[in-house]
């Protein structure tokens, strides 16, 4: 008889895979060909969604200066572009948390951008 030295090793491996594959659907979580693949198609779905992830929250910092700027009349283009003539470095995110808790600095920081722009044409 032949004697078998990794099948504690397999049964951990098998195991450990079958873990992974907890709450998915038929054949995905109980077949070990299937599990598998399951498992290499949901590591590189988690992948790209980890740069997904960050993509849509700069989208939603944008998209609430944009309707914070409206209130002042400003484009957020504008703003940014006033933003960097002003010197002022604050990023996007920090500048919506700003837009929603502390409406009068952000108003501020709209009329520095603001002159900013200004002072730039009129040169």
């Amino acid at each position: 008889m032949a004697r078998i030295k990794r099948a504690q090793i397999r049964k951990k491996r098998i195991s450990k895979l079958f873990a992974r594959t907890k709450g998915f659907h038929l054949a995905r979580n109980n077949t070990l060909r299937q599990a598998k693949e399951a498992v290499l198609k949901a590591k590189s779905h988690a992948f790209a969604g980890r740069k997904q992830k960050k993509r849509q929250f700069r989208a939603l910092w944008i998209q609430r200066l944009s309707a914070a700027l409206m209130a002042h009349d400003f484009s957020y283009s504008r703003f940014i572009h006033g933003l960097n003539l002003a010197g002022i470095d604050l990023n996007r995110k920090q500048l919506s948390e700003l837009a929603i808790h502390d409406a009068e600095a952000f108003a501020s920081i709209v009329a520095q951008a603001k002159a900013a722009v200004a002072q730039a044409a009129a040169a």
